[in-house]
């Protein structure tokens, strides 16, 4: 009964993901859609376990961009743009003090106020109006130009198209 609790608990996830996600089957959506549920694990970097800078840098890394390895460092990190909260657009990272001591954790911004993260449950999607994460919120950087941006975004269209 627990496997068919934790199947349909990751179905609901991956369902309420795709319908908040602003660009649905983009390559964004497909590099994170797999690793929903994946459990967390503390330096973890891989499906087997992530945390969550680990879980950012890995969804970059499938997309072919390499990332600094903490979320204090993606946060302070020069190819990154800080961006107002009104300009958030998929493909942003967003930053919580969780520690008390300053940047501590990351996310990335999926669309609709959502975004997704490694937190103590494992690989999932959160409101960034939770109230958890939105008393700890310290702001989002851009770290994918427009052109890279739109290549994420839309390739996966042109693919769909080509093939009907």
């Amino acid at each position: 009964m627990r496997k068919v609790s934790v199947f349909l608990f990751g179905l609901a996830l991956l369902l309420a993901f795709q319908v908040g996600s602003v660009f649905a089957d983009s390559k964004l959506d497909k590099a994170i859609a797999p690793l929903i549920g994946s459990d967390y694990k503390y330096g973890g970097t891989t499906p087997k376990g992530f945390d969550c800078s680990g879980f950012t840098g890995y969804v970059f890394n499938e997309l072919g961009i390499d990332l600094p390895r903490s979320s204090r460092d993606m946060y302070s990190w020069e190819k990154s743009k800080k961006i107002s909260d009104d300009d958030l657009r998929a493909g942003d990272l967003v930053f919580f003090n969780t520690s008390g001591s300053g940047v501590s954790h990351v996310g990335i911004y999926i669309g609709k106020n959502k975004f997704a993260h490694a937190a103590s449950k494992g690989v999932t999607i959160t409101s960034l109006d939770d109230n958890y994460y939105a008393k700890r919120y310290l702001g989002a950087r851009r770290i994918l130009s427009d052109e890279t941006y739109e290549k994420i975004a839309t390739e996966i269209e042109a693919e769909e198209v080509a093939k009907q």
